[in-house]
């Protein structure tokens, strides 16, 4: 059984003999601190793991197997932000535990994990407290010994880890506090990475082939690898179920996806077009957690805004059943999919398309000449398929020529989106612009999908001779709600392709 606790701390490191000489200074009347506790001194003995190639360091990652102190275990610590990090552990073994093993499959891959360094700590710990008495952070002074191979180093460092709901202000008025005592924040960002610096072991940096400075290439490039690090990073979240974790993978596999159509004339499709494949696989794969997820909060939000007059029946209880079922066959899609060997066999393709791009002459072009025609190509793809919808009569053929009016508003989104480092505000511009209207085309595509599961709702509860009312309500308003939107698609789409909006692409 694993436990997660989210870490928000500082590290700092004396700037001068001088200073460790004295010490850490008293810290009470820093903030609110009124009561520094001693709690002694303690033995930490850990070893810590990666892939030969240290993949998990590359990424702020640590993966430790730790004795001593009260939290002898395992612990995998997965970066949030600078200075915050997940912390998840589980109970002392001789092997890696399966379920961290699964957090850091993207990146390990087939590597596998070894010991690497091995740290040892004595630590003396302190309770900062309140007036109150309550504890606002754990201050460490650690004195640290590193082992790697034949390879030492020794340093001293100290942390100061807030307690839970504590405002983070607080490690500002302690570093200040340290500041004037001759303490620093410390630039590494974990011991492992002091660790592997000074024993000359830090981990290779990453290839970055591309095109010229400044040229299509490099910027297409910098964005895919973006996405692929984004794809990389929320493996673990969806894993660990935290909240728009599977929406935020998807959305790196459709971008994804789209630079690789977008920018046919700066990679070759011939390798592009396989790789999409294969992400439009996992895409699909993890769209039916997602899917689910905000088909239930729009039936959840609707029926909030019934009279109770209006719910019939065991209505909730009905939704929450239908949505049980639901949600445990996506789930477990969902983990089949990232346990597959056909994902890691898509992580590694496009660690191998970035490594040795597959750049057509357009690369070398500059940015600001060849990604304009390529936003606009598919801005004019996303003009067509308006115009085609808005000559159809409403019904079920309108609907589904708005849905792939919808799926081209995205694309142009991402497009304009993916050239904004290099063409600024006209590609911001039109991003911004082009987001409405698929925001418009998305709210009346869910509505499309919440009147299809109403409709099988409804005929549940009869089947179960329950009242069917509500869920027939509800299918009522989804249709008023789609005419609305359909009524107000030709302005929305008329502001979005005003040629103003499209000034210094064109």
């Amino acid at each position: 059984m694993a436990d997660t606790k989210r870490e928000i701390e500082r590290k700092f490191e004396f700037s001068k003999a001088k200073s460790a000489r004295r010490g850490v200074p008293d810290l009470t009347g820093t903030a609110a601190i009124a009561a520094v506790s001693d709690q002694g001194t303690i033995d930490l003995d850990a070893v810590y793991y990666d892939t030969p190639d240290q993949r998990l360091a590359a990424d702020g990652l640590t993966l430790r197997r730790r004795t001593g102190g009260a939290d002898a275990g395992w612990h995998l610590k997965l970066p949030v932000s600078p200075g915050v990090r997940d912390e998840v552990t589980t109970a002392l073994s001789d092997a890696v535990p399966p379920s961290l093993v699964a957090l850091v499959r993207s990146r390990v891959r087939d590597a596998g994990l070894q010991p690497q360094v091995r740290l040892v700590s004595s630590r003396r710990v302190s309770h900062l407290l309140d007036a109150e008495g309550a504890l606002l952070a754990e201050l460490s002074t650690d004195e640290v010994l590193a082992e790697r191979g034949q390879a030492s180093a020794s340093w001293t460092e100290v942390e100061v880890e807030l307690a839970d709901g504590v405002d983070p202000d607080l490690l500002d008025a302690v570093e200040k506090t340290f500041r004037k005592a001759g303490l620093r924040v410390s630039d590494a960002s974990s011991k492992l990475a002091r660790a592997l610096a000074e024993t000359d072991a830090a981990p290779p940096a990453r290839p970055e082939a591309g095109g010229p400075e400044g040229s299509a290439g490099a910027y297409v490039l910098a964005y895919l690898r973006e996405q692929r690090d984004a794809l990389v990073a929320q493996d673990p979240a969806v894993r660990r179920n935290l909240p728009d974790s599977v929406h935020q993978m998807r959305v790196a596999c459709r971008r994804l996806r789209s630079a690789f159509k977008t920018y046919r004339k700066v990679l070759d499709r011939d390798v592009t077009d396989p790789i999409g494949e294969e992400l439009r696989w996992l895409a699909a794969e993890l769209g039916v957690d997602r899917d689910r997820e905000v088909l239930l909060e729009r039936i959840q939000d609707h029926l909030g805004e019934l009279p109770r007059a209006l719910l019939l029946g065991p209505v909730r209880a009905r939704l929450k059943v239908w949505n049980a079922v639901r949600r445990s066959d996506a789930r477990r899609r969902t983990l089949g999919a990232l346990d597959s060997a056909r994902h890691l066999a898509l992580l590694d393709s496009l660690d191998a398309l970035l490594e040795r791009p597959p750049l057509l002459k357009a690369a070398d072009g500059r940015a600001e000449r060849v990604l304009p025609k390529a936003v606009l190509h598919d801005f004019d793809r996303l003009a067509h398929r308006i115009d085609t919808a808005l000559s159809l009569d409403p019904g079920h053929e309108r609907d589904l020529a708005l849905h792939e009016a919808r799926k081209a508003a995205k694309r142009s989104r991402y497009a304009a989106e993916a050239a904004v480092p290099a063409l600024g505000k006209p590609a911001k511009r039109l991003a911004k612009a082009v987001k409405k209207v698929q925001s418009l085309l998305g709210d009346h595509q869910d509505g499309v999908v919440a009147r299809e599961a109403l409709r099988g709702l409804a005929v549940q509860a009869a089947a179960a001779g329950e009242s069917a009312f509500t869920w027939g309500v509800l299918y009522g308003r989804e249709e008023a709600l789609a005419k609305r939107s359909e009524r107000e698609l030709p302005d929305t789409w008329a502001k979005a392709s005003d040629p103003a909006v499209r000034s210094g692409l064109e």
